[in-house]
């Protein structure tokens, strides 16, 4: 049985502080040790508040904001507050790419100029499957393209920054992650759906799966529940994170959400009949390499093991005044999402002590 509470509960020390929690009663032993590493994980990295969330067999055991999100106003994060997600939203756009194959909307092996013919021939045939699964031999962004400076507030502006340059390698020869595979490859989706990205999301993912606290990160709008940004200076002090404007960004790191979406969203992959058998089986398939290398990502996830064996899908990444991180581990039928308001790799994120008590658990 799920309950939801208002808890007064110490975090971090004997002041009791409300605190908004659901959890299942079933495993109150196991929750109580895994808050504590995640109030230790925040404490030990200075990270104002987070969001953590965690579903087995389709129903959340456990979610909880913690800490601040405006330290100013003394504001706490709850389940609803919504962070930078960075890298994990490529999975949503990838998840809507392989929606809009599906619907024979757009053709994997179909060459990036038939759909954008103003796109520069390259020395190589360039595929949408090479943008979605980071096969394209695009370049990285310098740090520069990475700043905002007032100009680069639209798709078109932001692949001017790498249009007219030659391949690295050979597409489909290694993977090498590049935010500019999916920012060409949602260029790509506007111009065949005649729609903004923004319009697209919502029609095939947030809308369909009621993710209502996934959206893009526009700074100039109110944003109910959007956490304040941080960083830390040199003496582990808390900042608030430089501006910058991710709207062009949005189909690479520049949405929001929090972690109960996020597992929503593994859930429906694990579970949901509105995502096609067909999409859930090229979602996490292996691709071959030219060079012979062995896989290390599809369409956007990161193919992995856990260290008891068991297949894990995922992805972390971190972003200015945020990071986020999204697992699924599909034969425990197990998922597992958090998400920061601090500029955070999340490399230090306990995530074995956070879901390993989950595997395998008896009926009680």
């Amino acid at each position: 049985m799920i309950v939801l509470m208002a808890v007064l509960l110490g975090l971090s020390n004997c002041k009791k502080n409300k605190v908004d929690i659901v959890y299942d009663k079933k495993y109150v032993k196991e929750i109580k040790e895994i808050r504590e590493e995640l109030g230790f994980y925040l404490e030990r990295n200075f990270i104002p508040g987070g969001s953590f969330a965690i579903a087995k067999n389709g129903e959340f055991i456990y979610s909880e904001g913690m800490g601040y999100a405006s330290k100013e106003l003394n504001v706490k994060v709850n389940r609803k507050t919504k962070f930078r997600i960075a890298e994990i939203s490529e999975l949503f756009t990838s998840m809507v790419y392989q929606l809009m194959v599906e619907e024979g909307i757009l053709n994997p092996d179909s060459t990036v100029q038939y759909y954008l013919t103003d796109f520069p021939q390259k020395k190589y045939k360039l595929t949408l499957n090479d943008l979605v699964n980071h096969t394209s031999g695009i370049r990285k962004p310098i740090p520069k393209e990475l700043e905002w400076d007032g100009s680069t507030i639209n798709l078109a502006t932001r692949i001017d920054y790498f249009r007219n340059d030659s391949l690295l390698f050979e597409p489909g020869f290694t993977q090498y992650p590049t935010p500019f595979s999916y920012d060409l490859l949602a260029a790509i989706m506007e111009k065949v759906s005649q729609k903004t990205y923004s319009a697209i999301l919502k029609e095939y993912l947030t809308d369909t799966l009621h993710l209502t606290n996934t959206e893009i990160d526009n700074p100039y709008r109110i944003i109910s529940g959007r956490t304040n940004y941080f960083d830390n200076n040199i003496a582990a002090l808390n900042l608030n994170a430089p501006f910058i404007d991710l709207r062009s960004r949005a189909q690479s790191e520049g949405l929001i959400s929090n972690a109960e979406d996020l597992v929503n969203f593994g859930n429906a992959i694990l579970f949901s009949d509105v995502i096609p058998e067909n999409v859930k089986d090229r979602l996490f398939k292996p691709i071959s390499l030219k060079s012979g290398e062995k896989t290390r990502f599809s369409n956007g996830w990161v193919l992995t093991e856990t260290k008891n064996g068991a297949k894990l899908y995922g992805m972390s990444g971190s972003v200015i005044g945020g990071g986020a991180t999204l697992l699924i581990i599909p034969e425990e039928k197990i998922v597992f999402a958090a998400a920061v308001n601090l500029t955070s790799e999340m490399n230090d994120l306990p995530v074995n002590s956070v879901i390993e008590p989950f595997f395998n658990q008896k009926e009680r």
